[in-house]
């Protein structure tokens, strides 16, 4: 079965589920996007990977990585192999150089895990076909805009609050905000901060 390349195109919070982030893979060199719902702990560890934040500990994918590379493993791509009543299915493929091997894991926690190995994302036709949707231009999808969005695993917990309360603050005192934040492993919050800078830069 052929392969199709993905890229993370999004991450965004929930305006109408409680909890709920929408991780949004785009397909290489094509219009189709393939949105996930995740929880925010998978979210949290995306985002700080991508936005190259440094936690004060390390996270759990980080503590897997250390662990991999200490016994000379490496992550070579991660497969969106399956979707079956509206969960997706992934796997990872490691190799230590000498041996292969396929391990299963939830599609959040494999994403987490190619982006702290910069390894290749794939998944197959009948997943894009099935639940792609094809945009007409560049823009992101966001959770908001989606309905029956399939999700990475049954259920997820957490909890999502407005970004609101920090549009009055001024860049510098964000940015404070955000490394006190990291400083006392306040993830959630990490995120919420750096999408409010990310939202400025844009505008």
């Amino acid at each position: 079965m052929k392969k199709i390349k993905l890229d993370i195109v999004g991450l965004s919070y929930s305006q109408t589920q409680s909890g709920a982030y929408a991780l949004v893979l785009g397909e290489v060199n094509g219009r189709r996007r393939l949105p996930i719902i995740i929880g925010s702990f998978e979210a949290q560890a995306i985002a700080i990977e991508i936005e190259k934040m440094t936690p004060s500990r390390p996270l759990t994918h980080d503590l897997f990585k250390s662990f991999a590379q200490a016994y000379n493993i490496q992550i070579q791509e991660i497969i969106i192999y399956n979707l079956v009543d509206g969960i997706f299915y992934a796997k990872l493929i490691c190799s230590d150089g000498k041996k292969t091997a396929e391990v299963d894991a939830r599609t959040s926690d494999a994403i987490a895990m190619a982006v702290r190995f910069d390894c290749p994302i794939h998944t197959y036709e009948f997943i894009l076909s099935t639940a792609g949707i094809v945009m007409e231009d560049n823009d992101l999808v966001y959770l908001e805009n989606l309905a029956e969005t399939p999700s990475d695993e049954k259920t997820s917990s957490g909890s999502s609050s407005s970004a609101a309360g920090y549009a009055s603050i001024s860049d510098d005192e964000l940015k404070n905000l955000l490394q006190a934040a990291l400083s006392e492993e306040a993830y959630e919050k990490a995120a919420k901060i750096r999408d409010e800078l990310n939202k400025r830069k844009a505008s």
